[in-house]
Order: C-alpha cells, then structure tokens, then sequence
C-alpha cells in the first residue's frame, strides 16, 4: 500500500467526521424526514409503492397511513422475480446491483436483501466514522496496524444472472475495500489477496502468517464476531509448529497453493530466527492464558462483536487476552447499516449503539414482555391497525423502552421488520442510543447462524423416527449453545426418552438422529457445519428419566409458577446446563457433516 497521510492530515479528517457525528446527531428529525422524502421521491414510481396506492406522497403522515409495515414473506414473491431476472422497477428505481443474504432465514433458506451500487458508499461512510471516535479513547492509533482475521464466504448467482453473498463478502470485493485510498486505519497486517482467498485454511494460515511476522506493529485486534476470534486463536494452537517453521526459513507452507497469496505473503515473509523462537517458546508454554498480549504485546483491545448471542465468549476472549478491552464499535445487518459506538471502551454489557439518522429512514415498535417463566417476546407475526398505530420514529423512543427495529432503505424495504430487539439506553444530542438485545424467536445461535424454537421443533420431529422400530420415543427435550467445551461450538439437545422396546436404540441410530436434526435445520447452520467450519458436529445427550421433573423442581425453587411452567426448549443458565449434565448416561455425536450447497434450493433445481 502507499505512504498513509501524515498525522496532522489524519487529526484534520478526524475533527471533519467528529464534527458530522455532532449535526447528524443534533438533527435527527430533520434529516429522518429529509431521508424518507429523498427514497419515496426516487421511488416514486416503482411497482410496490404504487400498488400501495403511495401516489407520489413523499411525507411521513401519508407514508405511515397508506404503506403496510412488512417482514420478508410479504416481499418474497417481489423478491423472486428480481432473482429470476426481471429488470423492471419493482422496489427501487434503481437497478438491484446484487443480493446480500442475511442470516435470518425464510422456509429454511437464506433471505435475499436487495442492494444498489450506491449503498456500498453509504456503508462506506459508516466504516469511515469507526476510527476517528476510537482514536479519541486510544491515541496514536495510526502509528501501527490492525491484525484482523476477515474472511469472504461462498456467493452464488441467482436464475437472473445477480450475485447473491453475505453482506461482508460484497464489500471486501468491492473497490471501495480492495481500491481503498491510503489510510493509516485500514492498514492491516493482512494484504487482500490473503482476505479475498475462498479457501478458509488457506487464508486463515496466510492471515495469521503475516499478522505474526509483523507482530510488534499490531496495535489492536479483532475479527466480524467474538466466535470468529476465537477460531483464529484455535486455528494458532493447532498450527504454530508449521508458522514457526514458516518465520524460520522465510518460506511458506506448500499447502498454500494460492499463488496470489503466496506472492503476497512472500513480500513480508522474511527468514527471522529470533521471532520463530519467541513464537515457539510463547506457544510451547502448558498455559495460553494471555497469549493475545504475550504473542502481540502493543495490542491496546479487541475489536468484536460481543453483543447478543455472542457475548457467551466474553470469558473465553477475556482468558486469552488477559482482559483487554472488547470494543463493539457498530451495528450493521444485511438490510442496512444502522450506527455505531461512541462510546468503545464501555463494558460488553454496556454497549450502546448510536443510530446515524442518514442511513435509512428508522421507526419503532414497541415490544411487550410476557410475563410467564421464560419472560419471551411477544411479538406479532403481522401487525393489526392499532399495533401499526404504535410505532414511533427515531426521536419519540424513551427511555428504557424495548422496541422492534423497522427500516426504511434506498435499496426498495419499505417499514420493514429487521427482526432486532433494541433497548432505549440514553442520547447522544438528539439521538438515541440503543442497547442490542436480541434477535426475535432465536434460541440457539454458536456463530452467524440463527435456529429459532419451531425449526427446532420440525427438526427433533424428523429425528425422532429412528427411534420408532424400537419402541422408543422422545418424552421431553431441551437444547443448549456449548461454546466452552469444543471450538467451533455445537449445539447439544437433552434427551429424555420412553423406551418400551426390549432391543436397546444401537449408537449408530442416535448419530442417525443427530445428522437427521442438522439435515432439517437453515442453510446458514448448514454452510456453517459444511463449508465454514464455525460449528461443531451437533451433540445429543440422553439424560436418566426424571431429568426434567428436577428441572422443574429447579425453576419452581426460584419463583416460577407451577400453573405456568412449559419445559425450556433452549438453555443457558449455568445451573440448569450442570443439572442436566449431571444426569446424562449417554451422548452421541453427528457423524458427518449435513448437505449444503451455494444458493437456493430451488436455483439448483433448475439446471
């Protein structure tokens, strides 16, 4: 890469993109009126908003009358036909210039967001906020590297001819990341070829390969996700005698097959004896604890997203890097980059995301709790007149109110529901900040992917057959997230079984239960299992009878009403897993991966 810009070049952008967060901030309604008009004015004329009746109303009051507020089903015969290749103006008057697939899922596959060219300079200009309000809590930043493990995943095309990949895979193949201008934030000890590698060893071992080789300029670190992180940590403890012997003698490992890697990686690779000792002898020790700060030892935090399900890796983070600070610095999803931290070094629980009102137009709806045993979500799958009536827009939120995330974007969703549970935690000027709470209906989730109750449900009800020419059946069952005892994590179900049969259920048949239940579960746990490598084989431990009378024994001990009480289908109070693994006889484990393919079931149909 070039020479970066001198420092006080840097501190003058800086000043210029704090001071766009400070009016962004100040004039929150304003601009959220001014975003609305600019997307229904642009759109005035698409299939959808005219099918609405919209009329060419630009302002809010019409708006929130006549458009509908929509999940993904509603959409998804929309969405079919841009995929299949019609080019006429259905969403946005622009034309759809891609597919980003987002984690959720809709009938068991991805779901397809639309996006235009223009949005990748809008998810730019977020990116571009991150450093100036870190470089405020940890100076001199610019004067090192960020070792980050950032990896593309497999893309396919859709029957039209569009690409269809995550949302992280298109901007790293975007020239606004591989093209980017010399800047001493995006200055990483990973070259983009080592990044845009598909092969997850081979750009994994190259990732870490250049991040120790240049280990004294690393300043911060991080990956996507916490699960993330830690994989590359794993991946470290696995392989360093092969890195080691990389640092020693200047070559790389014959495995990397790669050759733009290998010319990539050769330009920093130098024979250095003195570093290969130093890893070894770090590596070689019985304890890792702290190996991040041993092997990096300038590194100042951690940069990973520990909110949500992924705070489960916050001890395991904190072991590894002896406390650093674990810094969330934004929120993003697939349909819209949201907002960002501003406040770094808080505490995991603690984050608060500020939503920068130019990216799309936001409201809310608030979410009520039930207040049965598991205090659950209730959220309504379609939206009555009233509950419609309820939304709020991003300045009437209050305090302390938990709210669902509806979006409004440039790219054709219209009062579309993200699927997030946000907390009102306070104010930055005039905008509110949020604290992440939870993705709706998720009970399991060990990296991007997210399995709620009723795929579970369908998934244990596919599985359960095997048992049948045995007379046995599933009389009760519960499933927990194990991120501690294996990475990747799993997932794991408890089984309580009724067995009438006089032949035992063999091991092969509960390992045919275990790949059956992983066979009926989403795409994204399947890429996950198969291509990515994040999770683990899923885990079924079979528990003596009477197991989930003590559970509920338990929860009764604690305050849960007896009237109310329902068996738990996910959990993750540390008691209750070692209850439940305390009475375990038997467990088995998925014998081989589950069938994924890039796409849409029904796009490799068509061939």
């Amino acid at each position: 890469m070039p020479e970066a810009p001198k420092s006080d070049v840097v501190t003058e952008k800086n000043k210029q993109i704090l001071d766009f967060i400070e009016e962004a901030t100040t004039n929150v309604d304003e601009i959220q009126k001014q975003v609305l008009a600019e997307i229904l004015r642009e759109n005035a004329h698409v299939e959808y908003l005219q099918r609405h009746g919209l009329n060419g109303h630009v302002d809010r009051e019409n708006f929130k009358k006549i458009m509908p507020v929509i999940t993904y089903e509603d959409i998804q015969s929309d969405i079919t036909r841009i995929a299949n290749g019609d080019k006429s103006q259905i969403l946005c008057s622009q034309p759809i210039s891609e597919f980003l697939t987002s984690s959720g899922t809709s009938g068991g596959e991805r779901k397809l967001m639309p996006t235009i060219e223009e949005e990748l300079a809008r998810r730019s200009q977020l990116y571009s906020l991150l450093m100036p309000v870190m470089s405020q809590f940890v100076p001199d930043l610019e004067k090192g590297k960020g070792m980050y493990f950032l990896f593309i995943k497999s893309e396919a095309k859709t029957p039209g001819g569009l690409p269809a990949r995550p949302v992280l895979t298109s901007y790293y193949k975007s020239p606004h990341f591989k093209n980017r201008q010399p800047d001493p934030y995006t200055n990483y000890t990973s070259p983009n070829e080592t990044i845009l590698c598909s092969d997850s060893y081979q750009s994994m071992y190259s990732q870490m390969l250049c991040g120790l080789c240049q280990n004294k300029q690393v300043l911060r670190v991080g990956a996507v996700f916490a699960s993330g992180f830690i994989r590359a940590i794993r991946f470290l403890e696995k392989h360093w005698p092969l890195l080691c012997h990389d640092i020693r003698v200047g070559t790389i490992n014959s495995q990397i097959t790669d050759l733009s890697i290998r010319e990539a990686v050769m330009n920093i690779l130098k024979p250095d004896t003195n570093l290969a000792d130093f890893v070894e002898a770090e590596c070689s020790k019985n304890s890792w604890q702290g190996i991040i700060t041993r092997l990096w030892p300038n590194t100042k935090y951690i940069d990973v997203i520990v909110t949500g399900t992924m705070s489960q890796y916050i001890p395991t983070l904190d072991y590894y890097s002896n406390g650093l600070p674990l810094v969330c610095t934004m929120y993003a999803s697939s349909e819209c980059y949201f907002g960002v931290n501003l406040n770094p070094l808080c505490k995991p629980s603690e984050v608060a995301y500020t939503l920068i009102p130019t990216m799309g137009y936001f409201e809310f709806l608030p979410v009520h709790r039930n207040n049965g045993v598991s205090n659950s979500i209730a959220m309504p799958k379609s939206l009555n007149e009233k509950e419609q009536q309820e939304l709020v827009d991003l300045v009437d939120v209050k305090i302390g109110q938990e709210y669902e995330l509806i979006v409004t974007t440039y790219a054709g969703l219209y009062r579309y529901r993200v699927g997030d549970v946000l907390r009102v935690a306070g104010f930055k000027n005039n905008a509110p900040q949020f604290n992440f709470i939870c993705r709706k209906n998720v009970v399991l989730s060990i990296d991007s992917d997210k399995t709620d109750e009723v795929e579970l449900q369908n998934a244990v009800k596919n599985a359960v057959t095997h048992l049948m020419p045995f007379d046995a059946h599933v009389t009760e069952y519960t499933s927990y997230a194990d991120t501690t005892t294996t990475i990747p994590g799993h997932y794991v179900l408890y089984w309580e079984l009724n067995v009438n049969g006089s032949t035992p259920v063999p091991p092969s048949v509960f390992e045919d239960c275990c790949l059956t239940i992983e066979e009926s579960l989403n795409s994204v746990y399947r890429q996950g299992r198969a291509s990515d490598k994040s999770i683990g084989p899923l885990e079924i431990k079979i528990v003596e009878s009477g197991t989930f009378d003590k559970l509920m024994d338990y929860a009764i001990s604690l305050g849960a009403s007896i009237n109310q009480y329902k068996t738990p289908r996910c959990v993750k109070f540390e008691p209750i897993v070692e209850l439940l693994n305390s009475r375990v006889v038997s467990n088995y484990f998925s014998p081989k991966c589950p069938k994924w393919v890039p796409g849409h079931k029904q796009w490799n149909n068509m061939n």
